[in-house]
């Protein structure tokens, strides 16, 4: 520490011309004069009193060495930088402290001429001194630590968003420029990898018949390659078409072993960065809320509401500018407890699950366990929730509707079921109405029949004596007759006597 002593006061009135004094040191020596100087003893001690100073806070040297030397011209204004400590200062000593704008442009210029103004030290030992206090004040700002040094997560699930990009660019330029020359083997071999593999161990398709190809293919898809590279419709294509394909081919392979060394990477930097937002949402989910919010320390200030919608903010502003209603997640729309909900249910979830994210992150950012407890026990409550909101819609309609619906416990019975034939039967089922009224004209067609058969009897008797019925016949029709005789007497014998003159 060193206490500097103002000699002209009224030069520091120009503020705007302040500079000029302190061009050489002579002239800084006119302005101001060392007073106090007492050296640290060691490293820790100066990064003590630095880290305090920049905090706003008194450190006990500062302390003892204010109430030694100043308390003698307690009548006279102490110039400080930070504000804030000049409170603490003002609070604790009871002295007066002065913030302005000319005390910041009195600062810059003690620091530009400080050799001048402290004699005694060498200039190079000031520079490795100041070095090495510069070096420790970074490490505590930042919480120095190569395990939590967030930017490599950033940068890893940058260039691993980029390598997918350009790996699907690559894979669709190789199978449409393959395609030319063998397209049915696109249709056979679905997966990108094993085609550029394919593609760079046979090259020409007459090499099919000929290559082996088991380590990559089934026998069952090599098979069907080599038959369709005998009839293949594609057109034919020189050597340096196919070295070039092969070429890229190659470049797709590489980049793709790339990616895999560069996701397990970023899963260990994960685990040991942010462990418990790992075990909640994922490592590619919880590196991309990071890399949205720059830091991890950024992420941690963010309530939970914020980490919910982050990745849809543009969504957001549209629905709040044409008043509809505003997203319900963002990036965390990605993690697995979200996808594995129903449509009805994945706004209660991603809230749900951003409440606790915010929880886990900041105990990551912030606290001094490195475990993956607090992260387990979030996700456990979240999974909890989920199965309790799944259950809900199981619920019986009749009742009061709160019950939850029972299961009954399944027991196994053998039963032998015989096949019904009136399964195989197209025509349209008949009505039981329709079936009475059939059974009663059938009873009336079998009466009809029988009086039929009883009147044919009949007849069949009668025919054996004709004779007889010719008598019949003859005797039927003389009392017709004698009855005919009988009605025309008695009109005759009514009807009255009309005399003629």
């Amino acid at each position: 520490f060193f206490l500097l002593q103002v000699l002209n006061e009224k030069k520091l009135q120009e503020v705007d011309s302040l500079w000029k004094e302190f061009e050489t040191p002579e002239k800084a020596n006119k302005i101001v004069k060392l007073k106090h100087f007492e050296k640290f003893q060691d490293t820790t001690e100066a990064l003590a009193a630095s880290t305090a100073l920049v905090e706003g806070k008194l450190s006990k040297n500062l302390k003892k060495i204010l109430k030694k030397i100043v308390a003698k011209d307690a009548h006279e204004q102490l110039a400080v930088a930070d504000a804030k400590l000049g409170g603490v200062i003002k609070d604790k000593l009871n002295l007066s402290c002065i913030h302005s704008p000319m005390v910041t442009e009195l600062m810059r210029g003690i620091r530009s001429q400080i050799e001048g103004l402290i004699t005694g030290l060498p200039s190079r030992e000031m520079a490795a001194m100041c070095l090495g206090l510069a070096h420790s004040l970074s490490r505590y700002k930042l919480k120095f630590s190569p395990d939590k040094v967030d930017t490599m997560i950033i940068q890893a699930i940058s260039l691993l968003d980029d390598l997918d990009k350009e790996l699907n660019n690559y894979i669709m330029r190789c199978r449409e420029w393959y395609g030319w020359h063998f397209p049915e083997l696109g249709k056979i071999i679905t997966d990108n990898l094993t085609y550029c593999k394919c593609v760079r161990k046979v090259g020409d398709r007459t090499n099919f018949a000929s290559s082996d190809v088991s380590d990559i293919l089934p026998e069952e898809i090599e098979e069907d390659v080599k038959a369709a590279a005998e009839i293949s419709m594609g057109t034919e294509v020189s050597e340096e078409d196919i070295n070039n394909i092969i070429h890229l081919c190659d470049q797709v392979i590489e980049i793709s072993e790339y990616r895999t060394q560069l996701y397990d990477y970023l899963k260990n930097r994960m685990m040991a960065i942010a462990p418990n937002l790992t075990v909640m949402v994922g490592e590619l989910v919880g590196a991309r809320l990071i890399a949205h919010a720059g830091s991890l320390l950024n992420l941690a200030k963010h309530p939970a509401s914020t980490v919910q919608l982050l990745g849809a903010e543009k969504a957001l502003f549209r629905a709040l500018k044409t008043k509809r209603d505003t997203p319900k997640f963002g990036l965390i729309y990605h993690a697995s407890l979200v996808g594995q909900t129903n449509t009805k249910n994945k706004g209660k979830i991603s809230r749900m699950l951003a409440a606790k994210t915010a929880l886990t992150i900041r105990y990551d950012a912030l606290g001094e366990n490195t475990s993956a407890e607090m992260g387990a026990e979030n996700r456990l409550k979240v999974e909890t929730r989920l199965r309790l909101l799944e259950e809900r819609g199981i619920r019986r309609i009749s009742g009061t509707g709160k019950a939850l619906a029972r299961t009954d416990k399944y027991q196994n019975k053998s039963e032998v079921k015989i096949f019904d034939p009136s399964g195989d039967s197209t025509l349209p089922a008949v009505s039981k109405k329709r079936k009475i009224q059939e059974v009663e004209e059938q009873d009336t067609e079998v009466v009809v029949k029988a009086k039929k058969l009883k009147a044919e009897m009949k007849e069949v008797t009668t025919v054996d004596n004709d004779e007889p019925i010719k008598k019949k016949k003859k005797k039927k029709g003389k009392e017709k007759q004698a009855e005919e005789e009988e009605v025309l007497n008695e009109e005759r014998t009514t009807s009255p006597t009309v005399e003629v003159r």
